[in-house]
């Protein structure tokens, strides 16, 4: 058996859904079980629609939440008919009108909480798995639409609940296992799921791979396949670097280890519950099928050949909390931290410098302006009284790690990446380097970042 995953882009809308359908149609694997993301941009959109919500936007999260509507009914329309079409969109408009019930409620106490966003944000998976599902039957394959929140049992955690593996596989031999048996095809949300007590949860952003990998190992699938918009994991990114080689074969502590550098293809937590059961994972390009892609595996055919690749995310906004010599303390880094986590927002980066009083956080653009108006909230009388001198933010920014192949490559690596960054003489805000030393991370203005990478691939003769 295998299972697929399908991300955000590879359902983006009716024509990407169209060709997923062909995919799995064309499978000649027998069973499938396939997980599906949100549409492309909609886990954004919904969090917004939260976040508008708690500001007092009315208007603003209606509109927002119209707009979703609408797309994913031109979506449905594009590709059903008749009682299927009826069905999906009866469906999509039962999730809007929730939808619109939360807002109401977040406006109302003028606050989102973690456990509101969890609602709100999981909306789109149930949707898209909805439409997909309708799709594949429309074409003559049977398949049944599963709400994770019936089968992904986790802890009550809110913004990043934990899996509790046994209590799910038992649920999936209830609710998945037949239908498998009775021929059809499961559609399974990903990213979501619910605690014991039926409460919504979720297991992170983009934790879509990681709802595959538990599916995968719960169900003793034979392979897991991720399917991106990439042919695999690559030595870097090739709309940067046309020439980058597709890393054919990985193991499962390499993949971990790219993934936690950034790699967007998949998520950190994906390899664990394959590692368990020993189930190899596939990371695939839907839009170039016959690619082969990346495979992970237990052990490599090719020992002693690591990865080396550069891993880049874009769009990522550099937020300053600065301090004066009064008042500040280790307790200013906690503070902040601890605001932007119940905030529900990412820090995908810190440092802080007692030197010049300063925390640095690195979060996505898209959180930016949600994680000033927090931290300005939390230090407000700070800032009045002078204690903090200055919540800032720099925009558009990008974030390069250049991670290698172990620990014989450390002084490899990071000669050969500050030479490179010195040759370019990019303009570098922040450095990190792991206690491995065979990685190291910085963060340099968006615009300059293209040419910094294509050089350092270079550098480092990664091209194919």
């Amino acid at each position: 058996m295998i299972v697929m995953k399908f991300g955000g882009t590879s359902v983006a809308d009716a024509g990407r859904i169209a060709h997923v359908s062909q995919l799995i149609r064309s499978s000649t694997t027998e069973p499938v079980a396939v997980v599906v993301s949100a549409m492309a941009g909609v886990t954004n959109g919904l969090i917004e629609v939260g976040r508008l919500a708690a500001s007092g936007d009315e208007s603003g999260y209606q509109q927002r939440l119209a707009a979703l509507e609408q797309r994913h009914l031109s979506t449905a329309e594009a590709l059903l008919q008749g009682s299927e079409l009826k069905q999906a969109q009866d469906y999509i408009r039962e999730r809007t009108s929730e939808l619109l019930a939360l807002g109401a409620s977040v406006a109302l106490i003028g606050e989102l909480s973690m456990r509101a966003l969890d609602r709100i944000a999981g909306m789109g998976e149930k949707m898209s798995a909805m439409i997909l599902a309708a799709t594949l039957r429309s074409q003559g394959r049977p398949a049944q639409f599963v709400d994770a929140t019936q089968v992904m049992v986790t802890d009550s955690t809110a913004g990043g609940a934990t899996p509790q593996i046994e209590e799910t596989r038992e649920r999936a031999s209830a609710v998945i296992r037949p239908i498998l048996a009775a021929g059809a095809i499961p559609v399974i949300t990903g990213y979501i799921g619910a605690d014991r007590k039926g409460v919504p949860t979720t297991l992170g952003r983009q934790a879509g791979d990681y709802s595959a990998a538990i599916f995968g190992a719960v169900l003793d699938a034979d392979e897991v396949w991720i399917w991106s918009d990439v042919d695999g994991i690559l030595t870097a990114d090739p709309k940067i670097v046309p020439n980058a080689s597709t890393l054919k074969e990985l193991t499962y502590v390499e993949a971990a280890q790219l993934s936690y550098f950034g790699a967007e293809v998949l998520h950190p937590k994906t390899v664990k519950p394959l590692v368990e059961r020993g189930i190899p994972l596939r990371i695939l390009n839907t839009f170039n099928p016959s690619h082969t892609g990346t495979r992970i595996v237990e052990r490599s055919s090719s020992p002693g050949n690591g990865p080396r690749a550069i891993i880049t995310s874009k769009d990522l906004s550099a937020i300053a909390v600065t301090g004066s010599n009064d008042g500040w303390s280790a307790a200013v880094s906690a503070r902040v931290l601890d605001v932007l986590a119940r905030a529900g927002v990412d820090v995908l980066m810190f440092g802080q410098s007692f030197v010049d009083k300063t925390v640095s956080l690195l979060v996505r653009g898209q959180d930016a302006e949600h994680a000033l108006r927090r931290l300005r909230r939390e230090f407000e009388r700070e800032l009045q009284q002078g204690a903090v001198r200055d919540i800032s933010v720099q925009q558009p920014v990008a974030s390069v790690s250049v991670v290698g192949a172990g620990e014989n490559d450390s002084f490899f690596l990071a000669s050969r990446t500050f030479a490179a960054l010195g040759k370019q003489r990019t303009h570098i805000l922040t450095i990190a380097q792991a206690y491995s030393e065979y990685n190291v991370t910085f963060v340099v203005p968006q615009a300059e970042v293209d040419d910094t990478v294509r050089l350092i691939h270079t550098e480092l003769g990664l091209g194919g």
